[in-house]
């Protein structure tokens, strides 16, 4: 059997300096591990700092409308996991704190397997094994399973429960998602210098950087969708908000059509614009979803005044706006345009651009 303490000396001397390393505190280790489900430490890193500065405690949370969590989450993604956040912290404020045991913790709103245990080792030293993505690489190659994911992960969790370290369990936790994060990657595992290499039985087999073996995933489907950006002469921008439930859940959105697996011809997806205007073509976004691809058509106008279902932002300040990855996209590319068309009018008097805002209010994200 592997051995915690040598995987635990390891960590003393190798272990990644995180901020939500640097406490015990629950509220502080379930945001991070919310946060961190489908992202990268280095994309959750900011967040979480803003986050705490925006919600200091389980309390300032659950107070908040869900509107602010909502923007202080635009751009991590899975937003479902905000809606749950703020439901979750609601639950441990009016209880008065985060409980201890795996069950309730497991009762909690957005609070699946994984993230139970790893708050119970990490923040109460349960003597658990957490497994993620990377402790599920970790386990099947240390054991050498080779049936394929999804069927497998049964095993995985049985084989990853051996490994707990009685003493430090939340170091010990943290030390598994670092081998499996620096040492133990995908692809091409440094198992010359892993610290339990000895006792790998995928490395003795040959096998380690095949494990853990998955079904092969179907080609995603393609949609197609239009957006909408509507300017009037104040440069505000009309928004609306996405149904509280289902993909991208309450958080803000440029006006659009449905989307789905036929293109939008022009005439068709200006029969659903917001309203009259002389629209033009502004553009095209490609977006990828856990599920499916999606291509939208993007086209602007600018009018003196809007009479339209949804809410109007000035331009420089949607940046404060709840806008997931894909509407940041499609902002960018609509400002994008107009830069060049506002650019193109300069050097041939009488055409008609777009109407710009300027591009340095407008730091959104590429992706």
């Amino acid at each position: 059997m592997p051995s915690a303490a040598v995987l635990l000396s390891w960590y003393d001397r190798h272990r990644r300096r995180l901020p939500w390393r640097e406490t015990a505190d629950p509220y502080r280790i379930w945001l991070s591990e919310i946060m961190l489900q489908q992202t990268t430490v280095t994309a959750v890193a900011p967040y979480y700092e803003n986050f705490l500065t925006c919600f200091p405690n389980v309390q300032a949370l659950a107070a908040a409308p869900v509107e602010a969590v909502m923007r202080a989450w635009a751009g991590l993604g899975y937003y479902a996991r905000a809606r749950n956040l703020h439901a979750c912290a609601q639950a441990v404020a009016a209880r008065g704190e985060f409980p201890r045991t795996l069950a309730e913790l497991e009762a909690l709103p957005g609070i699946g397997t994984y993230t139970s245990s790893a708050i119970a080792a990490i923040a109460f030293a349960a003597p658990v094994v957490p497994v993620d993505g990377n402790v599920e690489r970790v386990v099947a190659r240390l054991f050498a399973i080779e049936d394929p994911l999804p069927a497998a992960k049964a095993a995985i969790r049985t084989a990853g429960q051996s490994l707990r370290s009685a003493d430090r369990p939340g170091d010990f936790a943290q030390a598994l998602f670092d081998l499996g994060a620096t040492i133990c990657t995908p692809i091409a595992p440094a198992c010359g210098i892993c610290p339990w290499a000895r006792d790998c039985a995928g490395q003795k087999q040959g096998i380690a950087e095949e494990l853990p073996r998955k079904v092969r995933r179907k080609q995603r489907p393609l949609r197609h969708g239009a957006h909408f950006w509507l300017m009037d002469r104040s440069e505000r921008i009309l928004l609306r908000r996405r149904p509280p439930r289902g993909l991208l859940g309450g958080m803000t959105e440029l006006p659009g059509t449905p989307w789905r697996a036929e293109r939008w011809p022009e005439a068709e997806a200006l029969a659903h614009a917001p309203m009259p205007a002389p629209w033009r073509p502004a553009g095209e976004v490609r977006h990828g979803f856990t599920h499916f691809e999606l291509h939208l058509a993007l086209y602007a106008a600018t009018v003196p005044s809007i009479e339209a279902d949804g809410f109007l932002r000035p331009a420089a300040d949607l940046h404060d706006e709840a806008l997931p990855s894909l509407m940041r996209k499609c902002v960018a590319a609509c400002i994008d345009r107009a830069s060049t068309n506002a650019s193109s009018s300069r050097r041939k008097p009488g055409s008609s651009p777009l109407a710009t805002a300027p591009e340095s209010a407008l730091p959104f994200e590429s992706s």
